[in-house]
C-alpha cells in the first residue's frame, strides 16, 4: 500500500466516520494517513465529534465518532484543518486540539505527491 490523503469536503458525520475508518486502517497497515478538513468541514473539529449514528453504534459495541477520532489521533493520522475554512466559520486555530494541524490544500497535497487521494 501507500500513503493516503483524504479530503473531507462537508461537515457530515457519516463521511467523517468513513474518513476516520480509512485513515486509521491505513495507519494500522504501516502507511501514512492524513485527513484534510476542507472549508466548512473544519466545523467538525470545533469539539469532539458526535453524530446521531453514535446512538445506534454504541449499543452494538461499535465505536462512536468521538472514539474513532481519538483512535485516529492515537494512530498518528494527521488531521489538517483548512486555514480558509477556519476563517470562513470564524474558528480560531488555538481552540483546536493541539494535535490538529492547520494548512492549505496545496501544502497538504505537496506532503506526498505519490499518496492516494480520496475525496468525501
Amino acid at each position: 500500500m501507500s500513503a493516503v490523503t483524504i479530503i473531507l469536503a462537508t461537515p457530515d458525520g457519516t463521511r467523517l466516520r468513513t474518513a476516520l475508518l480509512i485513515a486509521t486502517a491505513t495507519a494500522a497497515l504501516g502507511d501514512t494517513a492524513r485527513i484534510f478538513f476542507s472549508e466548512a468541514a473544519v466545523a467538525l473539529l470545533a469539539a469532539r465529534p458526535h453524530d446521531q449514528a453514535d446512538d445506534w453504534y454504541a449499543p452494538h459495541g461499535l465505536p462512536t465518532l468521538g472514539d474513532l477520532f481519538d483512535e485516529a489521533l492515537a494512530a498518528d493520522v494527521a488531521l489538517i484543518a483548512c486555514q480558509s475554512g477556519l476563517a470562513l466559520i470564524g474558528l480560531d486555530a488555538d481552540r483546536l486540539d493541539p494535535r490538529i494541524e492547520t494548512g492549505g490544500i496545496v501544502g497538504t497535497l505537496a506532503l506526498d505527491q505519490e499518496a492516494r487521494i480520496v475525496a468525501l
